[in-house]
């Protein structure tokens, strides 16, 4: 068993108890691609660390009702660097993390490593998981790690989607084959009609997603995710 081998041993180890799975592996083969690690060199490969549906939940939820302070600005965020970042340090690797300036291409290293796809939500699908899934952070390693890119999304699912059931049902007529319109979404979450719909139940348009249903966030998770939205 190489290091490479070992790292992501014990990443899984380490967080999958956390509901943070690794979600993909990047391997950089042109020296443009590879965003710099905290030594200063250029990274060799990146693994990609997220939740699948609500993997992650019940962890977080215990660890925010342990918190003193229940009132955190964005207290997924703080619990994901909190699990993550000592992991980071052991291994010698560098953390990154969706939230934090200078933004890392998560998306383009998910639709590298798993060959994903935009949604018309303008969210990435994923063929088995579908809408019900996300990134938590990535790890930067100055080695290449072995067993990537997966690929596993040989064609897009939408395109395989006929009826598109997320275009009709979204009730402010945001989501559209041209694009997800945040403005027309947002001011439709502000009504009467959006706090009882979308930021109660989640967004309706992903829940009319069929790919990966078994997937779907538990009700609480969702409501948590609408009302990060701060609007």
């Amino acid at each position: 068993m190489n290091s490479g081998s070992d790292a992501l041993e014990t990443i899984r180890a380490v967080l999958e108890p956390h509901g943070i799975l690794v979600r993909g592996i990047v391997n950089f083969d042109i020296i443009e691609d590879r965003p710099l690690l905290d030594d200063g060199r250029a990274a060799q490969a990146v693994v990609l660390l997220g939740n699948v549906g609500g993997s992650l939940w019940q962890p977080f939820s215990r660890w925010r009702e342990e918190q003193a302070e229940r009132s955190l600005a964005d207290p997924l965020d703080t619990w994901s660097k909190s699990t993550i970042r000592p992991l980071a340090n052991g291994l010698g690797a560098t953390a990154w993390f969706p939230s934090d300036p200078p933004w890392k291409p998560f998306q383009q290293w998910a639709v590298r490593a798993e060959g994903l796809g935009t949604s018309p939500l303008g969210i990435l699908i994923h063929p088995r998981f579908g809408p019900w899934h996300g990134y938590r952070g990535a790890l930067g390693f100055a080695d290449k790690m072995p067993g990537g890119p997966s690929i596993v999304a040989s064609q897009h699912p939408c395109d395989e989607c006929l009826d598109k059931p997320c275009l009709s049902s979204c009730p402010a007529r945001a989501v559209t084959c041209a694009g997800f319109d945040v403005g027309r979404c947002r001011a439709h979450l502000v009504t009467e009609a959006g706090v009882s719909g979308c930021m109660w139940s989640g967004c309706l348009a992903r829940h009319a997603c069929p790919v990966g249903e078994a997937y779907r966030y538990p009700a609480e998770q969702l409501r948590f995710h609408m009302a990060a939205l701060s609007l």
